[in-house]
């Protein structure tokens, strides 16, 4: 039989102290406990997002973005622990980081702090905390958009007429629409434009009513977003 040399001995050695310096801190099982809890939780604020998203053009990528953001999150909170140097190199790392993608929306970067504050909760091992924040947080969000669904919906109304059709145009305005505001006006001696900004509480054939008028060419009703009150 072949005797087993003191350099496999050793060998065998600091491998075992590998593998057990490396399992100290977690377990593989602990890691895929805190990756199906971030995944679950990335899933309900990508759903959240969905739902209460009330943009012109809804991105799945950013919905992905969520949940790719909550599942990073978690594993690198778990590396850093208690690791005072290794957060401090973590830091730099990410500090020479550039971001070329620009947020459209501010409610944006509030979600992906959301994520990002449920990485670092389900790392941390704060399960219940978690929980709580993402669940809290969804109900309110939910509220919240149900409450300003109830708002009439903003729209751009824009037409070409000839000058003379502007008073019926604003008495037709007054019969229909609740609440309208000018928001631009161009004349040239093709004729004008003009462009209302128009609150309406359900669908109505506004434009139909518009285009009977004598004098206009043509109307256009576009849903939009304003951030401006006034």
């Amino acid at each position: 039989m072949n005797s087993v040399s003191f350099s496999d001995l050793n060998r065998s050695s600091a491998i075992s102290d590998w593998f057990a310096q490396q399992l100290s801190s977690f377990t593989p099982a602990s890691v895929a406990l805190a990756l199906a809890s971030a995944l679950v939780a990335g899933l309900i604020i990508s759903w959240v997002y969905k739902k209460t998203y009330r943009g012109v053009l809804y991105s799945p990528t950013f919905s992905l973005t969520l949940i790719m953001l909550t599942l990073v999150t978690a594993p690198v909170v778990m590396a850093i622990g208690s690791d005072v140097a290794l957060s401090m190199g973590m830091v730099g790392a990410l500090s020479i980081v550039r971001f070329r993608t620009a947020v459209k929306e501010p409610l944006d970067t509030a979600y992906m702090f959301w994520a990002i504050t449920m990485g670092i909760l389900l790392g941390a091992k704060m399960y219940i905390v978690a929980l709580v924040v993402v669940i809290g947080i969804g109900v309110i969000l939910l509220a919240l958009s149900f409450f300003k669904l109830r708002n009439p919906n903003s729209y751009l109304l824009v037409m070409h007429y000839d000058e003379y059709a502007q008073g019926d145009i604003e008495s037709a305005l007054r019969r229909e629409v609740r609440n309208y505001r000018l928001r631009s006006k161009t004349v040239t001696r093709a004729g004008a434009e003009m462009t209302y900004e128009v609150r309406l509480d359900q669908k109505t054939d506004l434009v139909s009513r518009i285009l009977d008028i004598e004098g206009v060419h043509d109307a256009t009703l576009v849903a939009c977003q304003t951030e401006t009150g006034a």
